[in-house]
């Protein structure tokens, strides 16, 4: 396999969320896919409300139950292909040559780097663990409105007030009771007061922090029957080139034979 190598460096804010996915059997009927994400009640009611009518903004809870298979690249730099129905990734990185093929709900797949399969039991489990890793924080920066009502995210109405473009918000924070790997940050997201989407996030690398590290828009949000994401944001950051697939060929997953992501 001859993969392409992009000459790209950029530096960003990793964010580690724990995402506690379920485990979807191909034969599972619709009314038993509903995620783990939905299964923790927010107890703040106002936060509640809103993020209840910013799902329902974003296409509703049986959208993204549908959601089989959505591909993105994510920052410019590696590309992701998520098998949500079965919980696998392929993952490209052109910067370094590597392919992982990671089943995330055992941690079993296959590592490629230069197009040579690491066979070593040792060096492919760290490869695969690193694989997940990367999932989970590319695949945050695209999916976090749905994954408000994790196990372990605490969400709390702070107040309105406007986000760096003027628009009008209500903002909600987040903070983590020990999940993730990085259990110390702290976010506030801002729900627009007019279409119920989110439209910034702010990164706190410390709970304890009063001024964020960074903003960053959530914005650019499209159609993907019926489900809206946020994709090439205005300020050239996170996920770009979002595709969803009703099906996929199983050896997306399994063979490093070269997939096209922009067919």
């Amino acid at each position: 396999m001859n993969l392409k190598i992009m000459q790209l460096k950029i530096s960003v804010f990793v964010v580690l969320i724990t995402l506690t996915a379920c485990n979807p059997q191909p034969s599972r009927k619709k009314s038993d896919q509903l995620p783990e994400s939905f299964t923790q009640e927010i107890k703040d009611k106002k936060a509640a409300q809103l993020v209840s009518k910013m799902m329902d903004a974003m296409g509703g809870v049986e959208k993204w139950n549908d959601l089989k298979y959505v591909s993105w690249t994510f920052f410019g730099s590696r590309h992701l292909v998520w098998d949500k129905l079965h919980n696998r990734v392929r993952i490209e990185s052109p910067k370094d040559s590597s392919v992982y093929l990671v089943n995330l709900d055992d941690l079993s797949g296959k590592y490629a780097y230069n197009g040579v399969e690491v066979l070593d039991r040792e060096a492919l489990s760290q490869k695969l663990t690193r694989g997940k890793s990367i999932w989970i924080n590319d695949m945050y920066w695209v999916f976090m409105p749905f994954k408000l009502n994790d196990p372990g995210v605490n969400v709390k109405y702070i107040k309105s007030d406007t986000t760096v473009v003027g628009d009008m918000a209500d903002i909600l924070e987040l903070t983590f009771d020990n999940v993730g790997d990085t259990p110390n940050n702290k976010y506030q997201v801002y729900i627009d007061q007019k279409d119920h989407l989110i439209k910034q996030w702010n990164f706190y690398p410390d709970a304890s922090q009063e001024e964020a590290s960074r903003i960053w828009p959530w914005d650019n949000y499209k159609d993907f029957d019926g489900l809206l994401l946020s994709s090439d944001r205005s300020d050239s950051s996170g996920p770009s080139n979002i595709r969803i697939y009703d099906d996929l060929d199983d050896k997306v997953f399994t063979s490093f034979d070269d997939f096209q992501f922009y067919e």
